[in-house]
């Protein structure tokens, strides 16, 4: 395959990708990832509080996140080619760099517990994997590999 980088299907891919990230996204910050805020960091005053400004950088974050997602398994799609191994290379190097570096930081400052991650970390790998799947999938039927 020629790795040709198409502006359009990435944004396509992305945008399709992105209602996937922003779902998790949003379980997760709501069901498991605020409450452990709010109780690990009580001290500060409206911590992991929610507004219109709060959602308007989150949905930012999200969609710069989807991005990221897609622009790695496109990379591994042009060097691994059509496969399980993309899939698994770009989500598993997603969620090193996205995830496991933030939570790791985050407990090792001692603002969060190292048992949180234990649950959060697994959380974030299923996105990062289920954002590469969707990727590969959409890229399958717009890209003749």
């Amino acid at each position: 395959m020629k790795p040709t980088f198409v502006v359009k299907d990435f944004i396509i891919i992305t945008f399709i990708t992105s209602l996937w990230v922003n779902a998790s996204e949003v379980f997760r910050y709501f069901v498991i990832v605020r409450p452990e805020m709010q109780h690990y960091l009580s001290a500060i005053d409206n911590v992991a509080d929610m507004n219109w400004p709060i959602f308007i950088i989150w949905g930012f974050w999200d969609t710069l996140l989807s991005a990221l997602y897609v622009f790695l398994y496109w990379l591994c799609l042009n060097v691994f080619g059509k496969n399980k191994q993309a899939i698994l290379i770009s989500g598993i190097t997603s969620w090193c760099f996205f995830f496991v570096l933030f939570w790791v930081g985050m407990a090792n400052m001692n603002l969060s517990s190292w048992n949180f991650t234990g649950i959060v970390l697994p959380l974030a790998l299923l996105e990062t994997l289920v954002a590469s799947c969707i990727a590969a999938r959409l890229y399958f039927n717009k890209l003749p590999i």
